[in-house]
C-alpha cells in the first residue's frame, strides 16, 4: 500500500474545516438576529459578486494594449438582454452569439 501524500492530508483538513467553518452557520445561525443595516447590506452580495466574477472576462486586453471589443459589445448586449429579459439562458444565448457573430466578422 502506497504512502500518502502529506499534501493531501493538508487538502483534507482545510476542506474539512471550511466545511465545518461554513456549515456552522447553517446550524448555529437559525435563532441569529441580524441587524436591519447587515440585512440590507447582504442585498448588494449577489451583484457584487457576480460584476467580480464577470469585469475581468470582458475587459481583457489584446496584445496590441487595446480592450477586445468584441467582448465589450457581447457583454453589453447580454447585460441588455439581462435587464430586459431577466432570463438566464436568454443571456448566455444572446451573448455567446454577439460574440461568435463578432468574431467572425472581426478576426483578431
Amino acid at each position: 500500500m502506497a504512502a500518502i501524500d502529506p499534501l493531501w492530508w493538508v487538502i483534507g483538513l482545510i476542506g474539512l474545516g471550511t466545511f465545518a467553518w461554513r456549515g456552522s452557520f447553517l446550524v448555529f445561525g437559525r435563532g441569529l438576529r441580524m441587524p436591519d443595516l447587515v440585512r440590507r447590506a447582504l442585498n448588494y452580495v449577489p451583484p457584487a459578486v457576480f460584476a467580480a466574477l464577470v469585469l475581468p472576462g470582458l475587459m481583457q486586453w489584446q496584445a496590441d494594449g487595446t480592450l477586445d471589443t468584441p467582448r465589450l459589445i457581447a457583454g453589453a448586449v447580454a447585460g441588455a438582454v439581462a435587464w430586459w429579459t431577466r432570463g438566464t439562458i436568454a443571456t448566455l444565448v444572446a451573448g455567446m452569439a454577439v460574440l461568435w457573430i463578432l468574431r467572425a466578422l472581426m478576426p483578431v
